[in-house]
C-alpha cells in the first residue's frame, strides 16, 4: 500500500473569492448559505455527495470524499468579490432571477452583508457590458496591488486562514500569447505600461497568484493559462484549474461522444445551437468574445473522437455551434443537437438532444467542488496546472506538449485516482483479473 500524502489540515476559516458577482457567483453563495441553514441539499456537488470506491469490489469500501480527503466545511466558508455594479449579493441574485424568491428571502440577511469591491474593467475586453462600480488607477499594475489590498483586507477582518479565487466574470474577446505573455518579467513590464495584451482577468489571475491564492479560470479567457503565469505559480507555490465550466451542452457531448466513439459509430455532422437570455447570452451576442467560447466548444469532439487514429469514422466531421441571445430565457439556456450518424455498412441515423437546463445551477457546485479542491491542493503542496481537475472544464489546462483529455468518464477517473492518491490507496484500474486469477 502507497503512503499517504502528508496533507495541512483544514482548519481555520477559507476565503472563496469571486471575480464577478452575477448569476453565477450569487447562486452559488446563496445554495451553500442554504445547504448549510440546511434547506437545501447540495445536488450536482461531488464534494458534497459524492463516494470513491477504495480497494476491491468485494471489500465494499465507498465512503465520501469528504470522509477521505481534509476537505474544508460549508461552515468555514467566508465569500466576497468584485464587480462592476454595487448592488450587494441578495439584490444581484434577484436580479439574475435564478433562486427561488422564497429560498432566496431564508438567506437575505447574510447575502446582503456581501458587498462587491470595485472591479478591474475594461470595456474594450467585454464590449457589451458597462457599470459605474470599477477602481481606478495609474496602470495595470497599480491595479493589481488594489486588488490585493482587497484581498488582504478581508482576510484580516474575517480572520482567515486560506483563499481561493475563482474568475466568475464574462467572456473576454478573443486573444493569443503575445510576447508579453511569454516571462514573468516581460509580464510584469506590460502591466505597468499598460499594454493591451493584458486583460482584467489576468490583473486578477497575477494578483491571487502573486499572493500564493490558488486561482481557476470558470470562463474560456485566456487568462493563468499562459507561460508567465504558470511561471509565477511556480515561484508562489499555486495551484492553477480551468478554463471553461463543463455546464450545458458540452457536458451532453462529454458524455455522449464518448460512447459513441467507445462503440466505434461514425459521426457526419455535429450541430448545436443554443439560446440563452442571461448576461452571459449578452456578452456572447458580441462576435468577439463569442469567438473565445466557440473555439473552448469546438475543441472537445476533436480530442475526444480523434479523428486522426479513426479517419473513416471522424475525418469529414461537419461540426458548427451556434449561441444566440434571447432574453426572454434569462437563466433558462436551452440547446439543440442534431447528431448525423453512420452505422454499420455506412447505415445513416440521428440523434436529437434538446436540454433545457439552468445555467447558474448547473455552474454552481463546481464552482464549489473547484474551490475546495484547489484549497486541498494546496494544502498538499500540490502547485502549478492540476490537470485532475479536468473533469470540470471545457477547455482543461493541460502541461506543454499535452493534449487536452475531454472524456468525462476518464477525466473523473484521474480524478478520484487523485483523490486514492492522497489518501495512500491504490489505484483503480479495472482489470479486474484479481478476481478470477
Amino acid at each position: 500500500m502507497p503512503a499517504p500524502v502528508d496533507i495541512v489540515p483544514a482548519r481555520g476559516k477559507l476565503g472563496v473569492l469571486l471575480v464577478g458577482l452575477g448569476a453565477v457567483s450569487t447562486t452559488t453563495i446563496a445554495g451553500v448559505l442554504a445547504v448549510r441553514k440546511g434547506f437545501a441539499k447540495p445536488i450536482g456537488s461531488l464534494t458534497q455527495m459524492g463516494t470513491v470506491r477504495l480497494g476491491k469490489r468485494t471489500e465494499g469500501r465507498s465512503p465520501r470524499i469528504s470522509e477521505i480527503v481534509p476537505l474544508s466545511s460549508l461552515d468555514d466558508l467566508v465569500f466576497g468579490g468584485w464587480d462592476i455594479f454595487e448592488d450587494d449579493c441578495y439584490a444581484a441574485a434577484r436580479t439574475a432571477g435564478v433562486i427561488e424568491p422564497a429560498l432566496l428571502e431564508k438567506v437575505r440577511p447574510e447575502m446582503e452583508t456581501i458587498r462587491p469591491w470595485p472591479a478591474v474593467f475594461d470595456q474594450r475586453y467585454v464590449k457589451r457590458l458597462d457599470g459605474p462600480n470599477v477602481k481606478k488607477g495609474a496602470n495595470k499594475r497599480v491595479l493589481a496591488d488594489a486588488v490585493v489590498d482587497d484581498i488582504r483586507r478581508l482576510k484580516a477582518e474575517h480572520v482567515l486562514d486560506r483563499l481561493v479565487m475563482v474568475w466568475c466574470g464574462s467572456t473576454e474577446v478573443f486573444m493569443t500569447e503575445s510576447p508579453a505573455h511569454q516571462t514573468l518579467e516581460a509580464f510584469e513590464r506590460a502591466l505597468e505600461q499598460n499594454e493591451p495584451e493584458i486583460p482584467s482577468s489576468m490583473v486578477y489571475a497575477y494578483a491571487a497568484i502573486r499572493e500564493g491564492i490558488p486561482y481557476a479560470n470558470a470562463a474560456p479567457n485566456l487568462t493563468a493559462d499562459i507561460p508567465a503565469l504558470v511561471e509565477l505559480a511556480a515561484r508562489t507555490k499555486t495551484p492553477l484549474a480551468g478554463k471553461d465550466l463543463k455546464t450545458g451542452q458540452t457536458l451532453i457531448k462529454t458524455i455522449i461522444a464518448p460512447g459513441l466513439k467507445a462503440r466505434l459509430l461514425g459521426v457526419d455532422g455535429w450541430y448545436s445551437t443554443n439560446i440563452l437570455g442571461n448576461r452571459d447570452g449578452e456578452v456572447l451576442d458580441d462576435p468577439e468574445s463569442f469567438k473565445t467560447k466557440e473555439e473552448s466548444k469546438k475543441s472537445v469532439l476533436d480530442y475526444i473522437l480523434q479523428p486522426q487514429l479513426y479517419p473513416d469514422l471522424y475525418e469529414n466531421l461537419c461540426h458548427v455551434v451556434r449561441i444566440n441571445y434571447y432574453p426572454p430565457r434569462g437563466d433558462n439556456k436551452e440547446g439543440w443537437d442534431n447528431i448525423d450518424l453512420v452505422g454499420w455498412l455506412g447505415y445513416p441515423m440521428q440523434l436529437k438532444i434538446n436540454f433545457l437546463c439552468r445555467d447558474s445551477i448547473l455552474a454552481a457546485p463546481i464552482v464549489l467542488d473547484v474551490a475546495l479542491f484547489l484549497d486541498l491542493a494546496k494544502r498538499a503542496n500540490m502547485h502549478g496546472i492540476q490537470e485532475w481537475l479536468s473533469f470540470y472544464f471545457k477547455s482543461p489546462v493541460h502541461a506543454p506538449g499535452l493534449y487536452p483529455e475531454h472524456d468525462l468518464f476518464i477525466q473523473l477517473m484521474k480524478l478520484k485516482n487523485t483523490l486514492r492518491f492522497l489518501k495512500g490507496e491504490e489505484l483503480i484500474t479495472h482489470l479486474g483479473r484479481e478476481y478470477y486469477d
